[in-house]
C-alpha cells in the first residue's frame, strides 16, 4: 500500500523516504491533496514495465493485419500543403 506524503514533506524527508523505499515501502506524493507521483522500489517498477511490454506484444500478435493499400514516399512525407 502506498503511504501518502505531501510534496513539501517528501522534500524535507527525502533521505528517510529513500531508506524506506529500499526496504520495500512505496509512497504516493500529493500536491494540494491530489496524487502527482509515486516513489516505488526500482525492481517493482521494472516488473510492471516488463509485464506491460509482454501484454502489448501479445496483443499485437493477435491483431489482424489491415491492408491499407500502397503509399508513395511523397504521400508519407507530405507536409500538408
Amino acid at each position: 500500500m502506498d503511504e501518502p506524503v505531501t510534496a513539501a514533506d517528501a522534500n524535507r524527508r527525502f533521505s528517510h523516504i529513500l531508506r524506506d523505499v529500499r526496504e520495500g515501502q512505496s509512497y504516493v506524493v500529493t500536491s494540494h491533496g491530489r496524487p502527482v507521483a509515486r516513489i516505488v522500489p526500482a525492481e517493482r517498477h521494472e516488473g510492471v514495465a516488463a509485464r506491460s511490454r509482454m501484454a502489448l506484444l501479445s496483443r499485437l500478435e493477435r491483431q489482424p493485419i489491415v491492408e491499407t493499400g500502397g503509399w508513395t514516399r511523397d504521400e508519407l512525407y507530405e507536409d500538408g500543403q
